[in-house]
């Protein structure tokens, strides 16, 4: 790992390399669905999202540090360990008993659990209707290479069925390095013959650590999260430091060469600017291959994981729409 993102670490900053934030979540009352988002047309668009991006990126020297996170009212949150890892649970009181979600956090498994994803955790509860979400605080490389981040997904899954709840009822959320630990995970619970969650809804999965495709070379610029201008995370994705000298296309590492058969139906939503336009795409095509149920949607002009980044834009709640309904058509209530 270069000089400049052992600093970050050592600063205590690496949470904020892809988009962390410094607010607390959202206090009183709980998220909703918008009707509508920021809305504005393609040219005004990215020069929003570049001016957004590239603050959180090359914060200033004296930006304030990550405020506590704050549940909504009426909610609970909790950090515990369990069996030396550490999970953080997001309790909904008016979340059906029969949705639970898991989520698995990006940040090219270098980057750990922050408020941007404690405050995405209360969206995908509320998007699923759950009661209890579960978000995973996963050990991180350089320190922690594969299969650390996997076997902590693995510890985590063990956990929520012995505590009762049903796979059937558990809703695996991915992004980026987190979409490529759930597919990871399932394949693993597929080797163990453990039962499968319900879903799998990944956001801009990073489907194979190869760094060669047309989309991780035609959008180095437009992609305004992953890209050059995210020079920290940029470099790792080139040079992964999880796979610790692996054969790159192995299945353990890229699990879109696995055997996806026996799957949860699974959502795939990526950006048309993205840098794994590429690796949703072919997951969509294999997943199909594997005669796994599968919906790919690519939102035009976006860049990597934008939902989670830029909540507030009209492609970002049309997403949350998307998950929403996804959900809906393919579990009880």
């Amino acid at each position: 790992m270069n000089q400049k993102i052992l600093r970050l670490a050592a600063a205590g900053l690496l949470g904020m390399i892809l988009c962390g934030s410094s607010l607390p979540a959202y206090a009183a009352p709980a998220w909703t669905l918008p009707s509508e988002g920021v809305q504005m047309e393609n040219t005004a668009k990215q020069a929003y999202i570049y001016k957004e991006m590239y603050g959180r990126f090359h914060p200033a020297a004296s930006s304030a540090k990550p405020a506590v996170f704050e549940a909504p009212d009426g909610w609970t949150y909790t950090r515990y360990s369990q069996d030396g890892l550490v999970l953080e649970e997001l309790t909904n009181p008016e979340g059906s008993g029969n949705r639970t979600v898991l989520q698995l956090h990006g940040g090219g498994y270098i980057g750990p659990l922050h408020n941007g994803y404690r405050n995405q955790g209360v969206r995908q509860a509320v998007l699923s209707n759950a009661r209890d979400t579960y978000m995973v605080n996963y050990r991180l490389a350089p320190r922690h290479t594969y299969p650390a981040a996997l076997d902590d997904a693995m510890t985590a899954y063990r956990f929520m069925l012995k505590k009762g709840y049903k796979p059937e009822n558990i809703i695996v959320f991915g992004d980026s390095a987190g979409g490529n630990l759930a597919l990871a995970l399932s394949a693993k619970l597929k080797e163990e013959k453990l039962p499968q969650p319900a879903l799998l809804i990944l956001d801009s999965p990073w489907m194979t650590l190869e760094t060669e495709s047309p989309s991780r070379k035609e959008s180095v610029k437009r992609d305004l999260v992953l890209g050059e201008i995210n020079p920290g995370m940029f470099h790792e994705i080139n040079h992964p430091t999880y796979a610790k000298g692996m054969n790159l296309s192995d299945p353990h590492l890229s699990p879109v060469y696995g055997d996806l058969t026996g799957f949860p139906p699974m959502l795939i939503q990526a950006g048309g600017y993205e840098l794994f336009l590429d690796d949703g795409m072919k997951l969509a095509k294999k997943a199909a291959a594997d005669n796994v149920k599968v919906t790919l949607t690519v939102y035009p002009g976006m860049s990597h994981d934008f939902a989670l980044c830029l909540p507030e834009l009209q492609d970002s709640i049309d997403s949350f729409a998307e998950i929403r309904d996804f959900i809906n058509l393919n579990m009880k209530p």
